[in-house]
């Protein structure tokens, strides 16, 4: 049997090898955390430095397009591509500083590219849209557009949406896939357009006093043009009703304007010449015993 002053010692000495292993461990974690530390604060400060450069050249790059008069829808997507890109090289920044391989970095975004691609393809079917609507220019930023069953006026042509703002101020994204490869119906795209009116009268009105009074209201009216003249006809007989087409001609800006006043005078004015507005009817008529 060991004596005791040799179990002591052989004691001792396992706290002392114990305690002196403690104290490495705990330098070794010292020395990462001191490590990590300074590399997770020069990653914030890049990242802080970063977002500043960003909006600095997004700023310069903006002054740069508008005063070489660049399209607005033009404008907006390239602001929106070249933040994209700074944004993923602020990234791998911040990456290389904490520690990570960059070029580790760089050949796992190449492996995963594919399948990124795939689960993405739609976004840059988008992409490609937005290409095609800047190259070809079917609509650009404040025409009024109707596509995909909505409409609005074109606010911002971006990499993969275009935003619309409707009537009642809804802001509404579509796809640049969708617009590039479906119907745009662009209602701004010309300076003038056409408004059509089907009005219907009674029975019995003398036609032609119907027409000289519609004739009279389009005189009056200082915003139809002249050319396309003015275009006046009897439309069709209808069940209960005489039906009138007008046609006009006007800058686009005014159409709604002209559309809505015409309504309005026409009602007034055929009240005031007596000149009826149909209602359903139905004549009965009783058999004599």
């Amino acid at each position: 049997m060991l004596s005791p002053l040799l179990m002591a010692a052989i004691a001792a000495q396992v706290v002392e090898d114990g305690f002196s292993k403690l104290q490495i461990l705990l330098q070794q974690l010292i020395d990462w955390g001191v490590s990590a530390g300074g590399r997770i604060i020069g990653a914030i400060i890049i990242f802080v430095v970063g977002r500043f450069l960003i909006s600095f050249l997004r700023k310069i790059l903006s002054g740069v397009l508008a005063k070489r008069d660049i399209d607005a829808g033009v404008q907006t997507f390239v602001k929106s591509l070249v933040n994209i890109l700074l944004t993923i090289l602020l990234i791998v920044a911040v990456i290389g500083k904490l520690g990570v391989e960059t070029t580790s970095f760089a050949a796992l975004l190449a492996s995963a590219g594919v399948a990124i691609g795939m689960a993405l393809s739609g976004n840059l079917q988008n992409f490609a849209g937005g290409l095609i609507v800047l190259l070809f220019r079917p609509f650009k930023v404040g025409d009024w557009i109707e596509s995909q069953g909505v409409s609005g006026t074109v606010r911002e042509i971006q990499i993969f949406h275009t935003i619309l703002t409707t009537a009642d101020n809804k802001v509404i994204y579509i796809p640049n896939g969708a617009l590039s490869s479906g119907t745009v119906t662009n209602y701004s795209r010309e300076d003038t357009r056409r408004v059509d009116w089907v009005i219907g009268v009674e029975y019995g009105e003398n036609y032609d006093k119907v027409e000289s009074t519609v004739r009279r209201i389009i005189a009056d009216d200082s915003r139809i043009l002249n050319t396309p003249e003015p275009f006046v006809a009897l439309h069709a007989l209808d069940a209960s009703s005489v039906n009138v087409v007008i046609r006009v001609w006007v800058k686009s800006g005014d159409y709604w304007g002209v559309y809505f006043d015409m309504n309005k005078n026409i009602y007034s004015v055929f009240n005031k010449e007596g000149i009826g507005f149909p209602f359903p009817q139905l004549t009965v008529h009783q058999a004599k015993d």
